[in-house]
């Protein structure tokens, strides 16, 4: 007879994966991920893979939601009535996993700048350490978008066995000339701010750099046209509400986001590309023999929808739709009706 499901609440864990030689050569002595974890402990498991200033809070709970709440949870497009749910905050992240803020036990300071440079394969390779020793042993699927997207690729190609069904939303084979202009502006913006002082900033300041490199990305994740249906010029005492949102999206971050990880998170976006020492990104696609549902989202600026139609026709079983909406890049992090049916066909 089969046995009952028990829901479980939404837990946050850290666990040990102990050393990890980076794709640079050097080794990490000792790698923490810290990670939630919803759903039935016996039911198929669901990797979540976070974007840039995403983090392990994928569903949060009733009074904090998490950034796909409304995507995951009871009842919805992946139901942790049916699946456990689990995502780890990124290796080289600022919300609890191994990074610039950590302890470097050779001089018992935080690495700070110090941290190695990392990779999406850094990345993938530490979560699959962390799954070793969470005793899974195989995925329902692995979901992510736009630098997860980048490592739900990584996944294909580095772990082929995990899993037989992958999830990629607004997230191009390798990262784009455009994508990284941007980058170099927001890491720039950071460098030059008097206050990072090479990396050593003051812990309880916000930085004004990480304000205004928030601020660009914030103008490539959505659209002019949402923007003119938002802001429509309006203003309020000479100051226009499209600033005002910017200022306030630009403190939030600075206040919550660590301006060491912001750059070396940034930089392995930058050397994201599935084609590198595996004879380019075609033929690597064509080594990802998985099932993929691959979405791209109308007006994307930087993880242009051409690209990823491009991606879909060099991968050997892929299916794949275009999203149009307004939120552009930012639209697999909305509007939920309009793509979340297709994910939970998938699954």
């Amino acid at each position: 007879m089969k046995q009952p499901i028990t829901i479980t609440q939404s837990t946050v864990e850290d666990i040990s994966v102990g050393p990890l030689q980076l794709t640079s050569g050097e080794t990490l002595h000792h790698v923490t991920l810290r990670y939630e974890r919803v759903g039935p402990r016996q039911g198929p498991t669901i990797l979540v893979c976070h974007a840039l200033t995403g983090n392990h809070y994928t569903v949060g709970n009733e009074s904090t939601p998490g950034w796909w709440s409304g995507l995951i949870g009871q009842g919805k497009h992946i139901d942790t009535t049916q699946f456990q749910v689990l995502t780890f905050n990124v290796l080289g992240g600022s919300d609890g996993s191994t990074g610039p803020l950590s302890i470097n036990p050779n001089t018992k300071e935080s690495y700070r700048m110090n941290f190695p440079e990392i990779t999406v394969q850094d990345m993938v390779h530490a979560q699959f350490k962390a799954l070793q020793k969470l005793e899974i042993k195989e995925l329902a699927a692995i979901i992510g978008g736009s630098l997860g997207g980048m490592q739900v690729m990584e996944w294909g190609l580095l772990y082929p066995n995990m899993t037989d069904k992958l999830i990629i939303l607004a997230a191009t084979p390798y990262f784009s000339d455009y994508g990284i202009a941007f980058n170099h502006i927001a890491a720039e913006a950071i460098r030059k701010d008097p206050q990072w002082n090479g990396g050593n900033y003051d812990k309880h300041k916000p930085l004004n750099g990480l304000e205004i490199a928030r601020m660009v990305g914030m103008v490539t994740y959505r659209s002019p046209q949402l923007f003119a249906q938002r802001f429509d010029r309006n203003h309020t005492n000479n100051q226009y509400d499209v600033m005002s949102y910017l200022n306030y999206q630009g403190d939030k971050l600075a206040n919550r986001f660590d301006p060491n990880s912001y750059l070396i998170l940034l930089n392995a976006m930058n050397h994201h590309d599935i084609g590198k020492n595996r004879g380019g990104w075609e033929h690597a696609a064509k080594k990802i023999s998985q099932s993929i549902l691959l979405l791209s989202y109308d007006k994307d600026l930087v993880y242009e929808p051409h690209v990823i139609q491009q991606f879909a026709s060099n991968l050997p079983n892929t299916s794949y739709h275009h999203i149009a909406t307004d939120f552009g890049h930012d639209g697999f992090l909305t509007e939920f009706s309009k793509w979340g049916g297709l994910v939970k066909q998938f699954l």
